[in-house]
């Protein structure tokens, strides 16, 4: 069980953008824990439905007769300085905590917190570790960064000492955790609006590896070549992984894919066979994470054969390479790729399938990165057999950067390929009805709300 002696000094938490992926999550582990929760968020959601339906009172807008009570508040970063309820608290000399903060405290209640890290992979691996933690009896606290069937939402109580989550590198908020296990999957170009180079993104790597005891364990990938520099910053175990790398502690040889793309390969460890494992997932990428899983599962002790049935059974977390139907006789599938490297994975993902011509629907996120990755983006996704380009979907940006979906057109259409510019969604979903064909693939791309385009496809089969 997880130790809450620190938090106990606050009986009534009151937490401001509850619907967040993370922050709902929080509210439930603790309400579990026998606290009193209430919170409130800018828009009703799937998210703030459910908190609802568990007796957790949220407010869409503001109210602020729920501060009058409460001992703490935790906001989101999100928050602007001079939010309403933000503002009273401050005012009435309430203690206020940011979320990263306070899930470091939450971290620091557990004997054993996984956090799962890197540039790309951390929510399918999350979910894969997890999967395993529960077939193995284990009965972990899980916060995740999708929807996963397997837990039926984002997050999941248990009442262990094991606690499974997602470590974001942004703004660093991963620094403030206290983590037992670390796995870092990769290192990469992401974030620069806040980083400004990859030296500095490496930088920081080394300085949370850092955080882990001695007795911690360090789980890293040995084919990422900004992994192979950090392990020098701990003296935790480390145990390694890889499929280039053969020297790694666990690496996967044999690999074949099906007609799906699902991988079946052989496990090595220390060179000698452990295990073979096929999963339910496309890619290579996936292989990758799933090694990252094993050797977790294999430090903590969790059996061959609950470890290569947890990972067949993982069928995707939500928006990674996610089935949503069928039109014109073609497949639609959805995915969160967001970054050049995530895209890659997906395009030689979809290349392990059968099909007959692909078209991707990419949806750029944030106007920096598009601006400072735009030749990578273009080069990427000329791997896709027709390119759809929406607008830029601006998150937390302003349009400062003087750039456009058409600027990422025109290189593509440089690089030799078409690439179409449609800002509207119908006048995509339209384009898509006229020209797709069947045994065509269809695939929506990016971390906005491109997700919309696939179901109206399929709803107007």
């Amino acid at each position: 069980m997880a130790n809450i002696e620190d938090l106990k000094q606050y009986k009534h938490i009151h937490m401001i953008g509850i619907g967040g992926v993370s922050m709902s999550g929080i509210a439930e582990i603790l309400k579990n824990w026998g606290f009193t929760v209430t919170g409130s968020d800018h828009i009703k959601s799937e998210n703030t439905d459910k908190l609802i339906q568990n007796h957790i009172p949220v407010t869409i807008g503001h109210n602020l007769a729920n501060l009058e009570t409460a001992d703490l508040v935790v906001y989101t970063a999100a928050i602007h300085p001079d939010d309403i309820e933000l503002t009273y608290a401050k005012q009435q000399n309430i203690p206020v905590i940011e979320r990263g903060a306070f899930l470091g405290k939450l971290t620091k209640a557990f004997r054993n917190t996984i956090c799962v890290s890197g540039t790309h992979g951390k929510t399918s691996t999350t979910s894969m570790l997890s999967i395993c933690f529960l077939e193995a009896c284990k009965d972990p606290s899980i916060q995740v960064g999708a929807y996963l069937n397997a837990i039926d939402g984002n997050y999941r109580v248990g009442n262990s000492e094991y606690f499974i989550i997602e470590a974001c590198e942004y703004v660093e908020s991963y620094l403030k955790l206290f983590p037992k296990t670390e796995i870092i999957l990769n290192i990469d170009n992401d974030h620069l609006d806040y980083f400004g180079t990859l030296e500095n993104i490496v930088k920081s790597f080394g300085t949370y590896v850092r955080l882990l005891p001695e007795d911690g364990l360090l789980v890293i990938n040995l084919d990422d070549e900004h992994c192979r520099t950090i392990t020098k910053n701990t003296k935790a175990k480390v145990v390694t992984y890889g499929i280039e790398h053969q020297v790694a502690n666990f690496v996967a040889r044999n690999i074949a894919f099906d007609s799906n793309g699902f991988p079946t390969f052989d496990v090595y460890y220390n060179n000698n066979f452990y295990k073979t494992i096929s999963l339910s997932v496309p890619g290579k990428h996936n292989i990758l994470n799933a090694l990252a899983c094993i050797c977790v599962c294999h430090e903590y002790g969790i059996g061959k054969e609950d470890i290569k049935n947890a990972l067949h059974k993982y069928t995707g977390a939500h928006r990674r390479f996610e089935y949503k139907g069928t039109f014109n006789g073609a497949s639609v599938y959805d995915d969160y790729g967001h970054h050049p490297t995530e895209i890659l994975a997906t395009a030689n993902a979809l290349k392990q399938k059968t099909y007959h011509e692909s078209w991707a629907v990419f949806q750029p996120h944030t106007y920096s990165r598009t601006k400072s990755l735009l030749d990578d983006f273009a080069y990427v996704l000329t791997n896709f057999d027709h390119i759809v380009l929406t607008d830029i979907y601006a998150a937390r940006e302003n349009n400062i950067y003087n750039i456009s979906s058409k600027d990422l057109a025109d290189k593509i259409i440089a690089l030799g390929k078409t690439a179409v510019y449609l800002p509207n969604f119908d006048d995509i979903v339209k384009h898509l009805q006229e020209h797709v064909k069947a045994n065509d693939i269809v695939l929506t791309l990016g971390a906005g709300n491109v997700t919309q385009i696939g179901p109206m496809l399929t709803s107007e089969a």
